[in-house]
This record gives C-alpha cells, sequence and structure tokens, in this order.
C-alpha cells in the first residue's frame, strides 16, 4: 500500500489514501476520519507522520479538528457532524470512576499513566488530559508532581 522506498514522503501518501476516500464517499461530511494512533497502527508509522498527513488535510480543507471530539469530514459548517452522546473526555474519567467505584482502583494508589490510557482509548493527548483534569475537578484523584495521578481517599470522593 505505502512505498517507503520512494521518493514521496510517507505522510503525502497517507494523505493522498484518505483523500481519495473522502472523494470516493468513503467517508461523508461530518463523519469522523481515523484517529492519529489508529493511522499508526493500520499504516505502522509514527505520529508524527500521522499528524503531519491530518495537517494536510487540514491545510486543504478537507477535514476538521474540534478540541477534545476529534477530527471531522468537511469544514466546520459543512454538513452535521455524527455527535456524540457524550464527549470522549467524559467517556474516559466516567470509565476511570466506575474502576474506582469497582475497587479496581484503590485510594491513594495510581490511576493509569496517560500514555495507557491514550492506548487503551485510541484518543489524542489533550483528551487524556482533559479527562485527569475533570478527575481532578470532581476530586475523584489528585496529581502528585512528578508522580502522576492517585485515586483520592474515600471520604474525599463526591457524593451521588
Amino acid at each position: 500500500m505505502l512505498d517507503r522506498d520512494g521518493d514521496t514522503h510517507v505522510y503525502l501518501q497517507i494523505a493522498e489514501i484518505l483523500r481519495r476516500q473522502i472523494m470516493d464517499g468513503a467517508l461523508r461530511p461530518g463523519q469522523p476520519v481515523p484517529s492519529e494512533a489508529m493511522i499508526q497502527r493500520e499504516f505502522g508509522v509514527a505520529r508524527t507522520t500521522a499528524r503531519r498527513s491530518m495537517g494536510l488535510l487540514r491545510d486543504e480543507g478537507l477535514v476538521h479538528a474540534i478540541r477534545g471530539e476529534g477530527t471531522f469530514v468537511g469544514s466546520p459548517g459543512d454538513a452535521p457532524r455524527v455527535f456524540r452522546k457524550t464527549p470522549l473526555f467524559r467517556q474516559i474519567a466516567d470509565d476511570v470512576i466506575g474502576r474506582i467505584r469497582r475497587g479496581e482502583l484503590r485510594p491513594r494508589r495510581p490511576i493509569p499513566s496517560e500514555t495507557t490510557l491514550l492506548q487503551q482509548y485510541d484518543v489524542a493527548r489533550e483528551t487524556v488530559r482533559r479527562a485527569i483534569a475533570l478527575l481532578r475537578e470532581e476530586k475523584w484523584v489528585y496529581t502528585v508532581p512528578q508522580r502522576g495521578s492517585f485515586v483520592s481517599p474515600e471520604e474525599n470522593w463526591p457524593a451521588d
């Protein structure tokens, strides 16, 4: 599929593949496009390569990004976006809260690292950071600089 030894940069080849999917209607206006992490896995490339290919499509106006939600086909006003019922960062936070309530994550013990959550949920780093910030804001976790985020003591958890 990709010509890694040819004279065309890999990110340009990936952008062309996605461009064809958009032009052929396989990806329609308003639909989410593959995440950078998905592109990484599918094509066996580095995150920066995936990011460059998506940046090129954004510059061409074929896709647009919405912080915390993903990247979608078309420009923001082209077609109604396929909305998620709950933003991704909220879904991640809710999953972590569920694990805390079930006792899978115990008080004063670390929650999964940013990198682990990135891989588990296949989202952008900013989405994971927003989820952790929400958990902190709601008092489910606290962060110790240079150590990570930990489950708050049970007496600090929000009331149901």
